[in-house]
């Protein structure tokens, strides 16, 4: 694992595009660039400010520079018989922290063992003109105000320049399995319902008619729900190309990929591809209009999120009202005045 500290070289970057106002694009890994709308700018790399700051088993806590790639982190924690709270999508061995904290994607364990906002107790960011400043800090609790910190997480570095990150960690499970049933969405709805804190489930996922549960805990524990659950043993591989957005049907780079948010028994939409979260959760891989697609969630108490697609002009998340804009603005700009910051990443006036 590397270890370097770029932090003087970051600030005076940012602090130069400022004073010029010219906006410049943050970049971790590179691996999730067509992620959002296309940003503005010239790129400003994180990958090399990487290592472990902190980490104490014992508190279940550790502190990492953004650039560090999120295996290295996985192995290191691992050794203790540990690994992160938040199950964390990446594209390829690049990606890092950094990124997943822009991103702000939760992977199938999301329902179960909580998203990467619930996880993340601290930052230190790089604002839009070049100050260095910290929020939260390395406990469980922090009240001391508004917690600027879980702001980060699915900004797309538009807020600040994320230089580390402090995170809850968990004990990792001694065994995981998973099983596969052949049923309609619906019966794979009312199954999940009963089996909901009574088995050891740490992810559950519908597409292609098939219902995919993965437990995770302690061995004889995970045994004998695998047994009531039934149906045939499926690769726990299965759950990380799901994790990882790396599903054969979500390779459609000709039309868009939207995550849609939803109640978990929403019935099939019109362009289902992928169930996770027990149902929350869908990936639509669609050509449908972003009208229709939003109109969909809407209808149903959710929301639709843009992640990628040959159009880059829209916007990634809806805003639901006037106040909301205001609020966002203003946090803008205090953090990035002259939106110097991945300008136009996730909204055209960002």
């Amino acid at each position: 694992m590397g270890d370097a500290d770029l932090t003087e070289s970051v600030c005076a970057s940012v602090r130069s595009a400022y004073e010029r106002n010219a906006p410049i694009e943050v970049v971790g890994g590179g691996s999730r660039r067509d992620f959002g709308r296309a940003p503005i700018g010239e790129p400003l790399s994180l990958a090399g400010h990487c290592g472990i700051i902190g980490y104490e088993p014992g508190e279940y806590v550790i502190t990492v520079r953004s650039g560090t790639p999120i295996a290295d982190i996985e192995a290191a924690v691992a050794a203790h018989g540990q690994m992160l709270l938040a199950e964390l999508p990446r594209a390829d061995q690049r990606s890092t922290i950094g990124g997943a904290v822009a991103l702000g994607l939760t992977g199938p364990g999301r329902p179960y063992r909580g998203s990467l906002r619930d996880a993340v107790l601290g930052v230190r960011v790089v604002t839009g003109t070049g100050q260095l400043l910290r929020f939260g800090g390395q406990v469980l609790k922090n009240v001391a105000g508004f917690d600027v910190s879980r702001l980060m997480v699915g900004a797309y570095g538009t807020l600040g320049v994320l230089l580390d990150v402090t995170l809850r960690l968990a004990p990792r499970p001694e065994e995981e399995a998973v099983r596969i049933l052949h049923c309609d969405w619906p019966a794979a709805c009312s199954r999940l319902l009963h089996w909901s804190g009574r088995l050891p489930l740490s992810g559950a996922s519908y597409y292609g008619d098939h219902l995919r549960v993965r437990l995770s805990g302690d061995g004889a524990l995970v045994a004998r729900a695998a047994a009531q659950i039934g149906g045939d043993a499926a690769p726990i591989g299965e759950f990380h190309a799901l994790r990882d957005l790396r599903l054969a049907r979500l390779q459609t780079p000709a039309v868009a990929l939207w995550r849609v948010l939803v109640p978990p028994a929403t019935p099939l939409g019109p362009a289902e591809s992928i169930i996770d979260w027990g149902g929350a959760q869908r990936f639509w891989a669609t050509a449908e209009a972003a009208a229709t697609v939003r109109q969909f969630a809407s209808d149903r108490g959710g929301q639709a999120v843009w992640l990628k697609g040959p159009d880059r002009g829209g916007d990634v998340w809806p805003v639901s009202s006037i106040a909301t804009l205001a609020l966002l603005g203003r946090l803008k700009g205090a953090l990035d005045p002259h939106h110097v910051l991945n300008r136009g990443r996730l909204f055209p006036a960002w």
